[in-house]
């Protein structure tokens, strides 16, 4: 697979799933009539499909990340060339930007703005660590056949048990900060919630790797112990 149709998959996706997350925030506000819960509810039920389908649609082609915490750690265990993760990134928060953009126009609204949605403090860091914790731990332990499924489930739980309604992702933070909308998130509120995602996404490979270590052993164990009766 070619790295420039890696590029346009991880590209085009992260666009589409910002479009995805911002539209439906749009939609979701003008229709829940000031109801905050019913509009985050609209918001999750569109997100876990969104996330779904494009995960399965772009994953055979580029790893389906749109998110640079999961490419950093695609690329730290050898996944994905080293030398490919700037590019990824780059790719994914233009993306983001342009898909916060499209979904501006799909709604009439003026396209360039910047969100004043302040989300921060204690609470909001801690629940963004432990939503890209999660995610991450899923990506690394779920069945191939079922990571699209099991990434859009957490992600759906996340957004009502969490305080931040899980961002998990630098380049959604990126793109969310052109929305002055139901789901943006303001600059300056920004730094604080990818400085969490990237420390929850340490910590899922220590812990992911901690999980391993036992299986690990006992496959060598299994090994050698098969080389002996040889």
């Amino acid at each position: 697979m070619s790295l420039s149709r890696k590029f346009l998959a991880e590209g085009l996706g992260t666009a589409l799933l910002l479009a995805v997350v911002v539209g439906s925030g749009v939609m979701a506000e003008r229709l829940s009539g000031g109801n905050v819960a019913i509009a985050l509810l609209a918001n999750t039920l569109a997100t876990v499909g969104g996330l779904y389908i494009l995960i399965e649609v772009f994953g055979p082609i580029s790893g389906a990340h749109f998110n640079p915490a999961v490419s950093a750690v695609m690329a730290w265990r050898g996944e994905m060339p080293v030398a490919a993760l700037a590019p990824y990134i780059a790719i994914q928060l233009i993306g983001a930007m342009l898909g916060a953009w499209l979904a501006h126009a799909m709604f009439d609204m003026t396209i360039v703005q910047f969100s004043t949605k302040l989300r921060t403090g204690t609470g909001q860091w801690i629940a963004e660590g432990v939503a890209t914790f999660g995610l991450l731990l899923v990506i690394l332990r779920a069945p191939g056949s079922r990571v699209a499924a099991m990434v859009a489930a957490y992600i759906g739980a996340a957004y009502w048990f969490t305080a931040s309604t899980s961002f998990a992702n630098p380049a959604a933070v990126f793109g969310r900060m052109f929305s002055d909308s139901f789901a943006g998130i303001a600059p300056t509120s920004a730094p604080g919630f990818v400085i969490a995602e990237l420390i929850g996404a340490a910590l899922a490979v220590g812990v992911h790797q901690l999980l391993s270590a036992p299986a690990a052993a006992a496959a060598t164990s299994t090994t050698a112990g098969e080389a002996r009766h040889v």
